[in-house]
């Protein structure tokens, strides 16, 4: 059923005015739904992706794996790669991490894990905007927490982080960071949270990192103290010295930093899926039988890239992906079947693994059209809050093809003892007088 929903169900659609709306529901953010239209105009695909229960339900389980196995010290002291900043251990546990997945034949694998996944809150809003013209669609669910609740878990969210850090109430002031962020293809998403922040009685501010210094024991910017930051940064070490004040802070305890270095360090480079996948350590290190299932079935199998093997990686390129251990975007990453020497020489110089490819699935979007896609999962202590997918063409993701972009996925709906989101006292929300500019550039 949901292969041919995937193929030839066109009965639920993007609903522009209602995305309009939701974009623009706030004052404050009035010219978001413009800059995405000039700037980004394939940042929304027109149509959801269907997923099913049993997928979804394999996906959640994958992610669990993961959770029980990085819980070990033995997994931890294995992380050789690690940089020193990822020793120190921060109370939070880093928000919005994202479990991409390809969904096969064989049901999903898990690809990659990225510690500061974006599209979050534009997924959010892109579940509150779509139409179904018939029943037997309406049902379906597009996650485990309802869009409707989707702002107030994600808020729930960072007061947890804030809580977990050893603070009281909520934060004062949070900078949501990036380097040249009205640059950043995101920046939209930077505004929608920020006025979320606002509305939930805390202030926010959207900066680059030079715009932050470090005086008197505390993080601040030209107005004041910044108390959180919400960190959007891809130097995942803070090791550029633009990035000195944020550091200093984040090892202080200055500042309460997520997602942060230690987080990316046990999740998300990439040589970590080599111990996830290596069924002899795992059984030494004591995993549980069905963990160790879960994780050797739901994880595509990667190895690094060594110049001893690095005929044999050559002769079998067209079953492998390359990808930098440290990279995230799609960047520098490459199937094995459209590599030259050229870029073949560039990987053995690098840093860098080979996993095992997994085609994606696909979604029609027209007659004679159809697109790949990978599903995100958004997580938060172990938990999913958002499911979305990406629709694209060529060999990666990359929000910039006609058609494509982020869409709904729609599953049929949890049984009542699965239901739940965060485990954290709901934030009030406080109404805030607030500006919004609608400058900057998406890319």
């Amino acid at each position: 059923m949901i292969e041919t929903l995937n193929s030839d169900c066109f009965c639920v659609s993007l609903d522009a005015v209602a995305l309009r709306g939701a974009l623009e529901a706030d004052p404050a953010t009035r010219g978001v739904h413009k800059m995405i239209e000039e700037r980004c105009p394939h940042l929304f695909a027109a149509h959801p992706v269907f997923v099913s229960r049993q997928h979804v339900d394999a996906m959640a389980e994958v992610v669990s794996a993961v959770e029980a196995v990085v819980a070990l010290s033995a997994y931890r002291e294995a992380l050789a790669w690690a940089p020193e900043i990822a020793r120190f251990e921060p109370g939070a546990r880093g928000v919005f991490m994202g479990y991409d997945f390809h969904i096969g034949a064989q049901g999903p694998r898990l690809i990659e894990i990225n510690t500061n996944a974006g599209g979050a809150m534009l997924n959010a809003v892109l579940g509150r905007a779509q139409r179904a013209c018939c029943p037997e669609i309406e049902h379906l669910v597009n996650g485990p927490i309802p869009a409707s609740g989707l702002e107030q878990a994600f808020m729930n969210m960072f007061a947890a982080e804030w809580r977990s850090s050893g603070r009281d109430g909520l934060p004062a002031r949070i900078a949501i960071v990036d380097d040249q962020p009205e640059q950043q293809f995101l920046y939209p998403e930077f505004l929608l949270f920020a006025q979320l922040f606002r509305r939930f009685g805390v202030d926010a501010v959207v900066h680059a990192p030079e715009e932050l210094v470090f005086e008197g024991g505390r993080l601040r910017d030209a107005l004041g103290p910044i108390d959180l930051v919400y960190n959007r940064l891809t130097d995942f070490a803070l090791a550029a010295p633009v990035h000195a004040a944020i550091r200093t802070a984040y090892l202080s305890g200055a500042a309460v930093v997520t997602p942060h270095p230690r987080a990316h360090a046990l999740y998300a480079d990439k040589r970590n899926l080599i111990l996830l996948t290596d069924a002899d350590r795992l059984r030494s290190w004591g995993v549980d039988p069905s963990v160790q299932e879960t994780l050797l079935h739901g994880v595509a199998r990667t190895e690094l890239v060594t110049a001893p093997d690095a005929e044999r990686l050559w002769a079998d390129r067209r079953k492998f992906f390359f990808k930098p251990a440290l990279g995230y975007g799609s960047k520098a990453a490459y199937r094995g079947d459209k590599l030259t020497r050229r870029v073949w020489g560039e990987i053995l110089a690098g840093d860098y693994v080979a996993q095992e490819l997994i085609p994606p699935s696909e979604r029609r979007i027209a007659v004679e059209s159809s697109m790949k896609l990978d599903v995100r999962n958004y997580v938060y202590a172990g938990k999913v809050q958002l499911l979305a997918a990406r629709l694209y063409q060529g060999q990666t993701t990359n929000l910039r093809t006609a058609g494509g972009g982020f869409a709904p996925v729609l599953t049929t709906p949890l049984r009542p003892r699965d239901e739940g989101a965060v485990a954290t006292a709901p934030v009030r929300t406080v109404s805030r007088a607030s500006s919004f500019s609608p400058t900057g550039s998406c890319g």
